[in-house]
C-alpha cells in the first residue's frame, strides 16, 4: 500500500529538491569560471550562492586540492555524491515502505515464515541505512558520544575487515560500497526464500 500509494509522491519530492541542489551547484560551477564583477549585481549573486553551497562543496574542493585538481570543479564531484545519495535515500525510504507492507500483509494473513523474512529484511535493510548514514557523515567530524559514534560502532564490525582488503581511495570508501552489493545480495536471497516461497 505505502509502496504505491506514499512512494512514488515522496520519490518525486526527493529527486525534486535534488533538481534544485543540482541548479544551485551548476550555477556555482558557472559562476566560478565566469569570475563576475564582485561589485556588480551578478557578482553579488555569485557570493550569496557560494555562501549558501559551500557547507556542501567544500569536503570536495579540499579532496581536489590534496590531488593538486582545480577546486572549482568541486561541484562536480559535489553533484556526483549527492546524486548517489539521492538514489540510496530513495532505495532505503522504498526498503522501508516495502517492509512495512510485507509485514502488515504477513500479519493480516498469519503466515509467520513471511513475517520472519520481512523482518530479516528490515534488519539488512537497517544495516544498508546505518553503512549509508557513515558514508555521509565522513564528510563531517563528530565525536564517538554522538548518535554517528554510535552508527560507527553498529558497522565497524562488518566494514572494518572489507577495509583492510580494500583501503579507502581518498575519500571514496569502496569497501562500503563492496558491503553494500553483498547485504543487496542477502535481502534476495531472504525473500526468494522466506517470502516468495
Amino acid at each position: 500500500m505505502l509502496t504505491q500509494l506514499v512512494y512514488p509522491i515522496l520519490s518525486l519530492i526527493i529527486w525534486g529538491l535534488f533538481g534544485i541542489f543540482l541548479l544551485l551547484l551548476v550555477t556555482r560551477l558557472a559562476f566560478n569560471y565566469s569570475d563576475p564583477n564582485p561589485f556588480g549585481r551578478i557578482g553579488r549573486l555569485g557570493f550569496k550562492l557560494r555562501k549558501l553551497t559551500e557547507r556542501w562543496v567544500y569536503p570536495a574542493a579540499r579532496f581536489f586540492a590534496m590531488y593538486r585538481v582545480d577546486t572549482r570543479l568541486a561541484p562536480l564531484l559535489t553533484i556526483f555524491i549527492g546524486l548517489i545519495i539521492t538514489y540510496f535515500f530513495t532505495q532505503i525510504v522504498w526498503g522501508t515502505f516495502f517492509v512495512i507492507d510485507g509485514l502488515s500483509d504477513g500479519v493480516a494473513t498469519g503466515n509467520p515464515k513471511k513475517i520472519l523474512g520481512y523482518v530479516r529484511y528490515g534488519v539488512l535493510s537497517g544495516l544498508v541505512l546505518f553503512i549509508f548514514i557513515r558514508f555521509i557523515s565522513s564528510w563531517f567530524v563528530f565525536t564517538r558520544k554522538t548518535f554517528l559514534g554510535f552508527v560507527n560502532r553498529v558497522t565497524d564490525p562488518i566494514l572494518l575487515p572489507v577495509q583492510r582488503l580494500i583501503p579507502p581511495i581518498g575519500m571514496f570508501d569502496i569497501s562500503a560500497m563492496l558491503v553494500l552489493l553483498l547485504i543487496g545480495l542477502l535481502q534476495s536471497v531472504v525473500l526468494n526464500v522466506f517470502v516468495r516461497n
